[in-house]
């Protein structure tokens, strides 16, 4: 009997063979190693057990520049070890570029919570970045696209009545050919799926749930039952911002949905629109609104419940703004889609602009990155022009006290400004 001690053993050693390779860069062996390995998985996808490194990370960590350590071996060699890490970086980059084709996954996270992109960003590798990037913008379109589809699958029964039902064989006709109708007719057609799949870190952090849970109002933060932060006072320049690059000049009709702590809605008003219209779902929210009387102030309408109810609502009463802006909390990013492909254009006017709370990702860098790109394709195909604005954030260390997660670590916010083409 084999000793499956033994077998755990070479399952290991087939690991750091991998690892190994995509360290050194060898593709032609790599490549041997990936399509000639019968273990269970994409062995483009294999982990370290010690560090969690996939070959990616593998790969990228070989081109850690370590000029440095080797200053003291004189000036003159400078320029060759200068000219021997750009071969490394160029090999690192191929290799990462060969891993990905073969379906390495891009985010995926080492024991040091960092997926290889974390990783080449550490290390300076701008190019080997920004493929992993693009890899990311790929797999994120696919996904996206994917989410609006379901297999089509036949009842069992319904199987079994058909199976009862099916003619015999016609004389002529051969086994090969019957077999190949059966096989088409058993590769599943793709529907519509009318269910979003959310795009936020912890699952249960869902839109209904947060509408039926609890809020907790305090000066310079807005928590739901679980402590996730719906919206906090640091956010304020960026919120200030945005209000005077869709209201440019008074007497303009505004449109905000998501009020929370009502940041922007205050800025708002201090750029004197002629109209200006909320949407709010949380019956607690709307409650404090209530209680600060912004149902009183001058040209303020309050709209109770779902934009997606409200929305459609409007644009058949033929009501129309100069300016919008998107801030909800715990919708995926189908409904943002939804949002902007299909209400948006009922309800801007010709020359309007509209923007949204650019917070998609910004737990990690590069998937704020990927984000933007995938937004700026869709935006761009559902007929907007994007310009963007960068703003620096303010060190946040402090800010996440009592917050179960901290929502924002990027160091730059990218404010959005979205018109319709010309």
């Amino acid at each position: 009997m084999t000793d499956p001690t033994t077998l755990d053993v070479n399952v290991d050693l087939n690991i750091q063979e991998i690892l190994l390779v995509a360290s050194n860069h060898d593709i032609p062996k790599l490549r041997l190693l990936i399509r000639d390995n019968a273990q269970t998985g994409n062995p483009a996808n294999v982990k370290d057990p010690e560090t969690g490194f996939t070959p990616l990370h593998a790969a990228i960590a070989a081109c850690e520049d370590d000029s440095e350590e080797n200053n003291g071996a004189g000036a003159a060699n400078g320029e060759g070890q200068e000219q021997e890490q750009e071969k490394v970086k160029q090999a690192g980059l191929e290799t990462v570029r060969f891993l990905l084709q073969e379906g390495a996954i891009w985010n995926d996270l080492d024991l040091n919570d960092e997926t290889p992109g974390c990783l080449a960003r550490r290390l300076g590798l701008g190019e080997i970045y920004e493929t992993i990037v693009d890899a990311g913008v790929r797999a994120e379109l696919l996904l996206n696209r994917l989410d609006g589809y379901e297999p089509l699958i036949e009842e069992e029964d319904e199987d079994e009545e058909d199976n009862e039902e099916q003619p015999e064989q016609q004389e002529g006709e051969t086994k090969e050919e019957t077999t190949a109708d059966d096989q088409d007719e058993a590769v599943p057609e793709l529907v519509e799926a009318t269910t979003a799949v959310t795009t936020d870190a912890d699952a249960e952090v869902t839109n209904t749930n947060y509408l039926n849970s609890n809020l907790t109002f305090q000066n310079d933060r807005l928590l739901d039952a679980d402590q996730n932060g719906v919206m906090m006072a640091w956010e304020s320049d960026i919120m200030s911002r945005s209000a005077k690059n869709l209201l440019p000049t008074p007497n303009l009709r505004v449109l905000n949905i998501g009020h929370g702590m009502g940041i922007i809605d205050t800025f708002f008003q201090e750029q004197s629109p002629s109209s200006h219209h909320i949407v709010e779902a949380h019956p607690d929210v709307l409650a404090e609104m209530k209680h600060k009387g912004w149902h009183e102030k001058p040209g303020v309408t309050i709209h109770e419940g779902k934009w997606s109810e409200v929305l459609p609502a409007l644009a058949q009463e033929g009501v129309t703004f100069d300016a919008i802006y998107y801030d909800t909390f715990a919708e995926s990013y189908a409904d943002f889609k939804e949002f902007f492909s299909e209400q948006v254009i009922g309800i801007l006017e010709e020359g309007g602009r509209w923007g949204f709370f650019n917070g998609m990702g910004a737990d990690r860098q590069i998937s704020y990155d990927v984000y933007q790109k995938v937004v700026e394709m869709d935006l761009f195909e559902a007929g907007y022009d994007v310009e963007w604005e960068e703003i620096p954030v303010p060190k946040l260390e402090g800010e996440w006290s009592g917050v179960k997660r901290a929502y924002w670590v990027v160091d730059n916010y990218r404010l959005p400004l979205c018109k319709f083409m010309e």
